[in-house]
This record gives C-alpha cells, sequence and structure tokens, in this order.
C-alpha cells in the first residue's frame, strides 16, 4: 500500500512539475515553408511560457501524413507536438489513407493557431472588376474559365470547388506542381484565375499585373486591405480559410494538454506574434479551448470531405 502511495504521488508531482525536459514540434515540411514559418514564430514565445526549450523536429513527406503519423506514435506523455493543416489533418486521410493511421483519432487537438483567407485573383484582360461579374462571366460562359491550382486536393483547389457549387458555376481545373506556377499560369493567361495565398498574389495585384476580386472569408481582413471579403462581395454563403493548429498523440494526460494550451495563447497574445505572421499572409486565431478545437475540427472535417467528394479527387 505504500509503494502503491508512493508512486501515485511521484506520478502526480511529475504532471505538476511537466514540462521537465525539451517539447519536440514536429513540422511535416523541411524549412522556410509555411509552417515551418509558423512553428518558429511560435518557438520562443511558447518556450518562454513552458520553461523548456521547443525543439522544432523537421519530417517533411507525403504531404505531412508522415510527420502526423510519427506524432501519433510517439509516446504521449506531452513532449511531442505536431502544427497541422487541414489538408494534413482532414484531406490527405481522404486522398491517401495510411494502413492503422486515422489522424481525428490518433491525435488530440491541442489549438488553432492561424488562419488565412486565400484571395481569388484574375488576370485583368479577363476584363472583370468584381466578384459579381466574375460569377456572370462564368455563368455566361460555362466551361470556359480555368482556374489554377497548386496541386490535386489542396486547399486552392477545394476552395476553388466550393466556391462552384455556392456560386452555381462550373469551372475547369488546371492543377500545378506549387502554388508559384499556379500564379505564374494565371499572369501568362494559360488559366484566367487562381484562389492563392496573399504572399503569392499582393505584389503582382499591387503592380497591377493580377486582380483581387475578393477574400475566401466572409468578413474582410487586414491581411489584404482594399479587398472585400465574401459577404461585401455578393458571396455570404461562401466562406473558408486555411489554418494551422497543434497536435498531440491520443492519450496525452489532459493536465499536459492544458499546459501546451495555455503557452500556446501566451504565444499567440505576444505583441511581436501578430505582426511577425501578417509579414506573411497570415494571423493569429486561437481556440477558447482545446475542447472548443476539437469541436471546430468535426465540423470543418464534414466540410473538407464533402469538398474531396464533390472534386472527385484520387491519388496522384
Amino acid at each position: 500500500m505504500k509503494l502503491l502511495f508512493l508512486g501515485l504521488l511521484l506520478a502526480g508531482q511529475a504532471l505538476a512539475q511537466y514540462p521537465t525536459k525539451p517539447v519536440r514540434l514536429v513540422v511535416g515540411f523541411a524549412p522556410s515553408g509555411a509552417a515551418d514559418f509558423v512553428a518558429r514564430t511560435l518557438q520562443e514565445p511558447m518556450q518562454r511560457a513552458l520553461g523548456q526549450p521547443l525543439v522544432i523536429d523537421n519530417r517533411p513527406g507525403a504531404g505531412s501524413s508522415i510527420a502526423a503519423e510519427h506524432v501519433a506514435k510517439s509516446p504521449a506523455d506531452g513532449y511531442t507536438l505536431l502544427i497541422a493543416s487541414p489538408s494534413s489533418i482532414l484531406v490527405n486521410p481522404l486522398i491517401s489513407p495510411r494502413a492503422g493511421f486515422e489522424p481525428l483519432r490518433d491525435l488530440v487537438p491541442v489549438t488553432k493557431v492561424t488562419a488565412s483567407p486565400l484571395v481569388v485573383a484574375v488576370n485583368p484582360a479577363l476584363g472583370v472588376s468584381t466578384l459579381s461579374e466574375l460569377i456572370a462571366y462564368a455563368k455566361k460562359n460555362p466551361g470556359r474559365l480555368n482556374f489554377a491550382s497548386s496541386g490535386n486536393g489542396s486547399a486552392p483547389h477545394l476552395a476553388a470547388v466550393l466556391f462552384e457549387h455556392v456560386a452555381g458555376v462550373a469551372m475547369v481545373h488546371v492543377p500545378y506542381k506549387g502554388g508559384a506556377p499556379a500564379v505564374q499560369s494565371v499572369l501568362a493567361g494559360d488559366t484566367q484565375l487562381a484562389f492563392a495565398t496573399p504572399p503569392s498574389v499582393l505584389p503582382l495585384v499591387q503592380a497591377g499585373r493580377l486582380k483581387a476580386l475578393a477574400v475566401t472569408s466572409r468578413d474582410t481582413t487586414t491581411l489584404v486591405p482594399g479587398v472585400p471579403g465574401m459577404s461585401e462581395a455578393g458571396l455570404p454563403a461562401y466562406d473558408i480559410s486555411f489554418w494551422y493548429g497543434l497536435f498531440v498523440p491520443s492519450g496525452t494526460p489532459a493536465d499536459a494538454v492544458r499546459k501546451l494550451y495555455g503557452a500556446a495563447q501566451r504565444a499567440l497574445e505576444a505583441p511581436e506574434t501578430g505582426k511577425t505572421l501578417a509579414l506573411q499572409g497570415t494571423e493569429t486565431s486561437g481556440s477558447a479551448s482545446p475542447q472548443e478545437f476539437a469541436s471546430f475540427l468535426l465540423q470543418d472535417a464534414k466540410l473538407w470531405a464533402r469538398l474531396v467528394k464533390d472534386a472527385g479527387v484520387k491519388p496522384d
């Protein structure tokens, strides 16, 4: 009995002292990408809050599915975190399922950390100045509008699929291997529009080489000044944003999840965090609690699953 009591006491002390060693933050992409940028922006303020180093561990491959599965199979002790997007958590498993791995079952959500809308950008030669004009053109010319995306099943691809359904139009998808060549195709006139990240198109919009018709969030955002949100642009039923969130292995102690959540919130509240993220066209977007993020994920999963089905996305 004394040994059992001592063991429980030591276990309780270990949780109370957590963390007692460095925490790994696993990124499913190579350094310099968007996920890595967000992770490194959070690194310093989070490790200040935790009182322990936060070590970035880049594990690229399979659209970050390798990293997600690695974290899911790591010890559930609070010392391994994953930063992930809807593409890696909700979309990839539908397109290329990995045997024995289900992200929503095998990972526990901690908090959303950022959100960013895409920009509906068109070639000025198309001759449309507003989203309403684009929709009217598409309805008058079904199947003649070509939209570029960063790849089959990518967030820009699925955002355009949602636009087709909400606006009641039909367009032709032209996938490219990355966002940069997709934007270049619009510039060259090979395609007429793209749903693209703010950093990839804003300099071109400012130079007059592309025209931004709207952002994909319902409301306007300071990330893309002077460009209307979907509600103002005349399509209030449309609303989609690209986010990043933090996850831990299923079975991680609730106390560790709470402490990681608290550290992330303190990092998001730091003024320098928002300023740094804005440079890459994204903004802080924390969750009210881990439970609120979990509820959000369940609803978001339904949206992305419907879009994957509607798009008829198959493995490349």
